[in-house]
């Protein structure tokens, strides 16, 4: 069964009935037993009534027989003799003898307390005996509840009293309200299955509808269509608004990698253009090839590579290596490995800061923040590395250029975007270096910012969180 709605449906049939199965035998269980306290009731005052008489000294020939034909009496005596029977009754079970003829008892004997005064008969307090049992009463035969009294009569003798009242009345109201469930239940059981599946495929249809778009969205390929969200503040309403957020989200990501492939193309077609031209040239006019610009824009397109390499990694969800080592031997040997620019780098990074993650990914990190700065500075570049308040490390660099604009600090960290347009491509780079140090700061738990600096130009701030007592020492 595929449908929600069917298995919705034929669920909540299944627990009704159930429901309704436990609690119809529990009304018949209870409307049974309430009828049967009142049948033996009725059993155990006419078994008093007929016992009283016996305690008054009443012979059993001449007791006073209840008239209704729903109610024999049978009087019992010690010895097991029947000495008083209703005159219709013609069979009896479920008492303590089945015979329905009275005999007579022998005239009690004299003793010594003949001159005594009588003594009075006495009914028993005790709670009376019920049985159940059958009773033909003139010609009609039917179950019966039974009362048994115990009575002592003024010669000390002493008998059971059984009185009996019918059940049918008890099986008949049973009976009635059993058949009125067999026949109220299947049309309970098909309004409930009913009502629930029509209110179920009213609750779904919003699904239904989100299941269209999306197949349609599919169909398309068009990420700028979006589910219709009911006004409704459900479940399927925050259904529709989170499915819209992640088909906003895939848009974004698609356009970026759209974005990205195209700038990419872009950035990698100068490089091989000017070295393919030289190279031709070289070919045909062996005299004038630029090996140095070939050279240079060899290791260019090798840097964009690299480059793209390492923001596919991270795009890709790549978590940083776990090991701890210490920032500032890294920012040391990082500025000692570079070329000398055209302005120099004061470094001021003592030791003893520690810091976890890729100490390979940190150090390109910090080689991209110089790269920036030495481009944009006049005469110097400073690098330095310390604690921060509340945990972790700071490496800044600052400068002594024009600085960042306040409207332009957040957008030189996306991907090819260069400040510096007016510059050739061979000075400017590919806009790619903060970007990747950003994306690399926050996998590591750190950020990257800019402000201005003391210099005059623009302080980058990378901050790492401390590095865990427990990592791998070193490593990459």
């Amino acid at each position: 069964m595929r449908s929600v709605r069917a298995r919705a449906a034929l669920g909540a049939t299944l627990v009704v009935a159930v429901a309704l199965v436990a609690a119809g035998a529990a009304v018949l269980l209870v409307l049974r037993q309430n009828l049967i306290d009142q049948t033996d009731l009725q059993a155990e005052v006419a078994a008093r009534e007929v016992a009283s008489q016996i305690a008054l000294d009443v012979p059993p020939d001449r007791l006073e027989l209840p008239d209704e034909e729903e109610r024999p009496v049978q009087v019992v005596a010690e010895d097991g003799r029947v000495v008083a029977v209703s005159d219709q009754l013609e069979a009896v079970s479920g008492t303590s003898s089945t015979e329905v003829r009275a005999r007579p008892l022998p005239p009690a004997g004299d003793g010594d307390d003949e001159d005594d005064d009588p003594a009075r008969g006495e009914v028993s307090t005790d709670e009376p005996g019920f049985t159940s049992g059958r009773a033909t009463v003139d010609g009609d035969s039917a179950d019966y509840r039974f009362a048994a009294v115990r009575v002592t009569a003024g010669d000390r003798r002493t008998y059971t009293v059984h009185a009996g009242a019918p059940l049918t009345t008890e099986q008949d109201a049973v009976d009635t309200v059993r058949d009125a469930m067999l026949v109220g239940l299947p049309v309970l059981l098909v309004v409930v299955g009913s009502v629930t599946w029509l209110v179920t495929r009213r609750a779904l249809r919003p699904v239904e509808g989100i299941r269209r778009e999306m197949a349609a969205i599919t169909a398309s390929e068009d990420l700028s269509r979006r589910v219709p969200e009911p006004a409704s503040r459900d479940e399927v309403a925050r259904l529709a608004r989170t499915t819209n957020e992640t088909l906003a989200a895939l848009e974004a990501s698609v356009e970026r990698q759209r974005r990205f492939v195209a700038d990419a193309s872009h950035e990698l077609r100068s490089p091989i253009a000017s070295l393919r031209t030289q190279l031709e040239v070289g070919a045909a006019h062996p005299g004038l090839l630029d090996v140095p610009g070939a050279v240079e824009d060899t290791v260019r397109l090798q840097q964009l590579a690299a480059d793209l390499l390492l923001l596919a990694r991270l795009d890709a969800g790549e978590r940083p290596g776990r090991t701890r080592f210490d920032v500032a031997e890294m920012v040391r040997e990082t500025a000692a490995a570079r070329p000398g620019g055209r302005v120099p780098v004061e470094v001021d990074a003592p030791d003893g800061t520690e810091a976890e993650g890729s100490r390979s990914q940190l150090a390109r990190v910090v080689g991209n923040l110089l790269d920036n700065a030495q481009r944009h500075a006049e005469h110097l570049v400073r690098l330095s590395v310390g604690p921060v308040r509340g945990g972790g490390v700071a490496v800044v660099v600052e400068d002594d250029g024009d600085g960042v604009p306040p409207g332009e600090r957040e957008r030189i960290f996306e991907r090819f975007v260069r400040l510096d347009d007016a510059r050739s491509r061979d000075e400017g780079g590919a806009g790619l270096g903060l970007a990747i140090a950003r994306d690399v700061a926050r996998r590591h738990g750190g950020a990257l910012t800019v402000a201005d600096s003391p210099l005059g130009g623009a302080r980058f701030e990378l901050r790492l969180p401390a590095g865990r007592r427990g990592a791998a020492p070193h490593g990459g």
